[in-house]
This record gives structure tokens, C-alpha cells and sequence, in this order.
């Protein structure tokens, strides 16, 4: 009884990553001003950027060159290098990179074919199953750790976003290991592990690996050409459904999505789902929390079409809903406040579908959003992300508009904003 023949077939395929990652210094409101600035010792080196190191492990998934590891390990990275188990090295680029996902596809280029890895299909995974981590745990080299597969479905743990459906392992992951391949005992990829769950900082049994069917999706965009991942719009918000709720709806037992709210846009209102709806499938696999089934849809792609079960007065549907990126309509209308303005340099859009994804607003936002406040309005306190609902009182619906506020001779202005579930008043003096 061994994993030697196991190692053997898989190692090969595990590569080292190193990254240089440039930060730039923190700003802050006395080292971009003009009269604080020359109270620092040395104000032209606090604005230089500071190069990070960055350590982590990747697998190889095609004899090309294609290789995935996390976002957090390479996605922001100028500098990566490959170094594979024959210690051979590489220059990689990033082809395409999702924070949200924690994943990232990187390209190397070569003469020869490599090794690489199949995939295993994630539904096929089950609990109690054996898994080896192979990867490269605090820079001492490849290291190859043991265990088992601990839970399926979890939400949560990502170094990413935070979000997300991963599995969980039991098999020691500590820092160095993201990126690096959870495999089963024929060597097949069942994951790409990505974080663990630690107060010390160092591996307590508790790891998540990002499916492999995932992974899958994100290979097959890069290989199509797409620099950004596209994942299906939904359109929806909803909670799941607790023990309390399943009562009151007659349902025997928790479970499902209960929907509330729909965007006017939503593929899911055009195939006739509607607030109050219980969506308990896609794809024909169950779903308990949203992360669960926009992963569903993520695994499916855009073009597709999911087949959707949901429960409606207690009856059961099915219906086949379109899986559609985010429309970009109305067009976000990118706009730059002037330079004779309250705040010159910031930069605005209109919302739509795409805006309210790529930001993480509410449905129901209203207003224009900012997607860079620039030098000046990130001291008055707007962030990226912050919607400005009114203005001295009038409501506000396309940048332009605010343009024509902002760059008025108003005494004071008054700017109301949206942030997250916080409405702030902002108040100035022009």
C-alpha cells in the first residue's frame, strides 16, 4: 500500500511559482499634499512602489503551456516564473485572471510537449475519498501531503473574495501550497487548493481546492481568448432557505434559494420565476446558497441554457433559463469630472447590469456609481463602488448630470451617497 506510483504520475505536472508583485505605497491625505509633503524626510521615495515577493505552487493542465494557480498568487504579479519538477524555468504570463474566483491562467511557452494533468468531474467526488496535496508549502520544495476529501459544498474560506464553493480536505495546506493540485488516487486533478481555515497561520486540517470543473471553465475561456472570466448573470438576490422558512412555505426540510428580488433584465424573471420562488436545482444538482448556484451556472457557461427546478405554492417546476453575461445596457458612459470641477479626475458610469455585477451593488441601486474617485474626492471621502444618489437634493441618473452639479458655483454641496447598505451625506464647501 503506497502513493509512490500516484506521486510519480502527478508530481511532474505540480510546478513552483515565484512572483513579484509592486505595490504601491499607501496613500494618504499629508504625503499628497503639497504643503505636508516636504515635512518627510524623503517624499519622492514614499511614492515609489514597494516589490513584494509572492510564493505558490500551479499545475500544468496541457501539454502547451497552460497553467492554473490563484489569483491572490500571480493574478497582480509583473514578474512570474515557473520552475517545473525537472527544474526547468519558465516566463509566464497571465492570461487570464478573476479575483472573485481566486483563479488565474497563466501561459508558457515551450518546445515540447508537457506534462499535465486530467480532470476529474467534480460531482463524482464524494466524501471520505483519499487526496493528496501536492504543491510547494513555505518554499521548501515540492511537498506532497495526504488525507481525505472532508466536505463537499462549502461556501466561504476563499483568499479571494470570500466567496465562492469549494471542497474541503483534511490533507496539510500551508502557505506556499495555493495554486498548487488536489488529486485523487488515480491522479486525477479533483482541485486546485486555495486556502485554509487557521487562526495560527499554519495548517489545522481544515483546507478548501477550488473543483476542478471550474478550473475546466476557466481553461476553456482562456483558450478561446478571453483576457477577463465571463460568468452567467442571474440577476437575482435571495437568502437560503432556514428551518423557519421551510416551515412556513410546508417544505419537510431547509433547503433551496428563496428569491427576493429580480432585476426588470433578469433571465430568470424572462423564464417566468418570480420573488417568492424556491429554487432548489440547476443543472439538476441541488443548491443551497447563491454562491452554490452561480457556480452551477459559472460551470455551465454563457450560451448555455440551465434547467432550473423551483417550488411555487408548494408546487414543483421545471424551467430552462438562458445563461447570458451581463448586458451592458443601458451603456455605462464611462465619464471624467473636468478639471474645473469640485472634484477633478473622478471618474463615474451610468449603472446596468454589467456595473451592478462588476461592483457587487444591490439590484435596486439607483444612481451613478464611481469607479475611481481620483487624488481629490478619495479625501472627501468617496470610495470605488459608492453610488451618488442625489445631488444638493436632485437626484441624480447619468454622469453628466453630476458633471453639471459638481461643476457649478454652489457655496456648499451636499452629495448623497449609497455604500452597501449605508446612505451617507457628504458636505462641502465649493
Amino acid at each position: 500500500m503506497s502513493f509512490v506510483p500516484v506521486v510519480k504520475q502527478t508530481a511532474p505536472a505540480v510546478v513552483n511559482i515565484y512572483a513579484k508583485i509592486m505595490r504601491a505605497p499607501e496613500a494618504t491625505p499629508l504625503r499628497s499634499d503639497p504643503f505636508f509633503e516636504r515635512f518627510f524626510n524623503d517624499p519622492f521615495s514614499l511614492r515609489r512602489p514597494q516589490v513584494q515577493n509572492s510564493l505558490g505552487s500551479g499545475v500544468i493542465l496541457s501539454a502547451d503551456g497552460y497553467v492554473v494557480s490563484n489569483y491572490h498568487v500571480v493574478g497582480t504579479a509583473t514578474d512570474i516564473r515557473v520552475v517545473l519538477a525537472d527544474r526547468r524555468e519558465f516566463t509566464a504570463t497571465v492570461v487570464l485572471g478573476d479575483a472573485e474566483s481566486d483563479l488565474a491562467i497563466l501561459k508558457i511557452d515551450v518546445d515540447s510537449a508537457l506534462p499535465y494533468l486530467d480532470l476529474r468531474r467534480s460531482d463524482s467526488v464524494e466524501v471520505g475519498e483519499l487526496a493528496l496535496a501536492v504543491g510547494n508549502p513555505f518554499g521548501v520544495g515540492q511537498t506532497v501531503s495526504s488525507g481525505i476529501i472532508s466536505g463537499l459544498a462549502r461556501s466561504g474560506g476563499s483568499a479571494g473574495s470570500g466567496q465562492g464553493y469549494f471542497i474541503q480536505t483534511d490533507a496539510p495546506i500551508n502557505p506556499g501550497n495555493s495554486g498548487g493540485a488536489l488529486v485523487d488516487v488515480a491522479g486525477r486533478l479533483i482541485g486546485v487548493n486555495t486556502s485554509i481555515l487557521t487562526r495560527s497561520g499554519g495548517s489545522n486540517g481544515i483546507g478548501f481546492a477550488i473543483p476542478a470543473d471550474l478550473v475546466a471553465a476557466f481553461v476553456a475561456q482562456a483558450q478561446a481568448g478571453n483576457e477577463a472570466f465571463i460568468r452567467p448573470w442571474a440577476g437575482i438576490s435571495g437568502q437560503p432557505l432556514d428551518a423557519d422558512m421551510a416551515a412556513t412555505l410546508g417544505f419537510d426540510r431547509p433547503g433551496g434559494i428563496i428569491i427576493s428580488g429580480l432585476h426588470a433584465v433578469s433571465p430568470f424573471l424572462e423564464a417566468g420565476l418570480d420573488v417568492g420562488d424556491v429554487i432548489l436545482a440547476v443543472g439538476g444538482q441541488p443548491v443551497n446558497t447563491p454562491s452554490e448556484m452561480i457556480y452551477r451556472m459559472s460551470v455551465a457557461g454563457t450560451g448555455a441554457a440551465a434547467q432550473v427546478t423551483y417550488s411555487r405554492a408548494g408546487e414543483m417546476q421545471t424551467v430552462d433559463v438562458p445563461l447570458i453575461a451581463a448586458p451592458e445596457t443601458p451603456p455605462r458612459d464611462l465619464t471624467a469630472m473636468p478639471d474645473r470641477s469640485l472634484f477633478p479626475g473622478l471618474m463615474l458610469v451610468q449603472l446596468n447590469p454589467s456595473v451592478l455585477a462588476e461592483l457587487n451593488l444591490s439590484l435596486e441601486a439607483q444612481g451613478v456609481a464611481v469607479i475611481d474617485p481620483g487624488r481629490f474626492a478619495v479625501r472627501a471621502g468617496l470610495r470605488r463602488g459608492d453610488v451618488i444618489v442625489a445631488i444638493n437634493g436632485n437626484s441624480i441618473s447619468h454622469p453628466q448630470e453630476a458633471v453639471a452639479a459638481l461643476s457649478g458655483s454652489s457655496a456648499r454641496v451636499e452629495i448623497l451617497i449609497q455604500r452597501g447598505a449605508q446612505r451617507i451625506a457628504l458636505r462641502f464647501r465649493g
